[in-house]
């Protein structure tokens, strides 16, 4: 399947042309910041009702401009520099931890109308000229975003790091421990995205999900055509990379005092919480983009426009804010174990395991299988699976239980003190 590139750079590439581009990227950076006060409101609101509270009620109407207040009462406290601290890397590690979160939602298509079969499927136009409702739209923007999130991690490492402080470095190691952890299994469920639809463009990628794209392959949503477990596996390795609750060991006040950001405050401090909820409102424009159609969707009685694909893009995006929020405000925290327990033991082998079976069901696609054949491919491997799964399990057990005889017999031998 071929689908054009942004055909704004179809002809030549003048002055409107950069402004066109230029205004796009302003909308996008002031909307992600809207977002951004939108959301904190948003998680306040939601956990106080959860919980039974009022929630932020005084600044505004609904208490809708606390985080204005918030964000202008940082911007204004002193901003204090450790005396052992790394000042170049100190400052700079709020903004490595900003830019990729604005860069990966660049690339998402918000609006238009998918519904079209005439091969100008998302197009909108814009003072005259024809283009898509994203800021970019690379060939290979589903490696772009791997590269973006795995670039943002630099930002917590660096701000442990140069803080020069304990407390800090201990959560930035965690940090980085969880992102190796988390990582693979995330770029594996995407690889299962990838291998079903043939492309990487995440403009191509909402319109074969709309199922008007030239010889479209893909019929319905990913997240059916991928079988559903990459989704959940891309939704819980997601929830990781964002050190979102449960998952938020880098930040655990407990153990860190508050994480890889101890040392930080004034305008700085803010920049990391800026850049942890754009990341949210990214990651969720992804996993809509990737496997629930993105903007695309029916008009039912409506007249098509441009904006029925606002209208399911921000539909979709605003039911993962509020299942984001329904985890912050229910789950525990995950003991550090476990958290590496669930990223290499569960969602790797998982994640692998099913980009095989969608692997060989397509091949056997390629090479003209039947319903017989493929039904027997999937039970054969299906069984072989979960022998490979019993026979990890009892190796785990099995190196378990050695560990605590050990423990025991040298508590018996008096080599380990007692402690009280």
């Amino acid at each position: 399947m071929i689908v054009a590139a942004d055909p704004l750079f179809d002809g030549s590439f003048g002055l409107p042309e950069l402004g066109i581009v230029l205004l796009k990227v302003v909308i996008a950076f002031a909307f992600l910041l809207f977002a951004v006060m939108f959301n904190i409101w948003f998680l306040r609101k939601v956990i106080s009702d959860m919980q039974n509270r009022i929630g932020p009620n005084l600044a505004g109407p609904w208490g809708i401009l606390v985080t204005l207040a918030d964000g202008i009462k940082l911007f204004f406290k002193e901003d204090l520099v450790p005396e052992k601290s790394h000042r170049f890397v100190f400052k700079l590690a709020p903004y490595l931890s900003l830019i990729p979160a604005f860069l990966v939602f660049a690339i998402v298509p918000i609006g238009g109308d998918f519904n079209r079969a005439d091969g100008t499927a998302g197009e909108v136009s814009i003072f005259g000229h024809d283009t898509f409702l994203q800021v970019a739209d690379p060939p290979v923007g589903v490696l772009f975003f791997l590269a973006m999130s795995s670039l943002a991690i630099y930002g917590v490492m660096l701000a442990g790091w140069g803080s020069g402080s304990k407390y800090p470095l201990l959560g930035s190691v965690r940090a980085s421990a969880q992102m190796v952890s988390y990582e693979a299994a995330l770029g594996l469920s995407i690889a299962a995205v990838v291998l079903v639809s043939g492309t990487l463009s995440m403009h191509e990628l909402v319109v074969l999900q709309s199922g008007q794209g030239f010889n479209a392959v893909v019929p319905g949503w990913n997240i059916f055509a991928t079988g559903f477990v990459p989704f959940v596996v891309f939704l819980i390795a997601g929830t990781a990379e964002l050190n979102h609750p449960p998952f938020d060991l880098v930040e655990a006040e407990q153990e860190l005092v508050g994480g890889f950001h101890t040392e930080y405050s004034s305008i700085r401090f803010a920049l990391f919480f800026l850049a942890e909820f754009m990341n949210q409102i990214t990651m969720a424009a992804i996993i809509v983009t990737l496997f629930l159609g993105g903007p695309s969707g029916p008009a039912f009685f409506f007249p098509a426009g441009w904006w029925i694909g606002l209208f399911w893009f921000f539909f979709k995006l605003m039911l993962f804010l509020f299942g984001f929020v329904w985890l912050r405000a229910t789950l525990p925290r995950f003991r550090y174990d476990q958290l590496m327990d669930l990223g290499w033991k569960l969602l790797i082998p998982l994640s692998l395991m099913w980009f095989l079976v969608l692997a060989g069901i397509q091949v056997g696609r390629e090479l003209g299988w039947g319903s017989v054949e493929q039904t027997i491919f999937v039970l054969g491997f299906g069984l072989v699976s979960l022998v490979c799964v019993a026979l990890l399990f009892l190796a785990l057990r099995s190196a378990r239980l050695r560990r605590l005889a050990d423990l025991d017999q040298e508590l018996t031998e008096g080599s380990v003190p007692w402690r009280s």
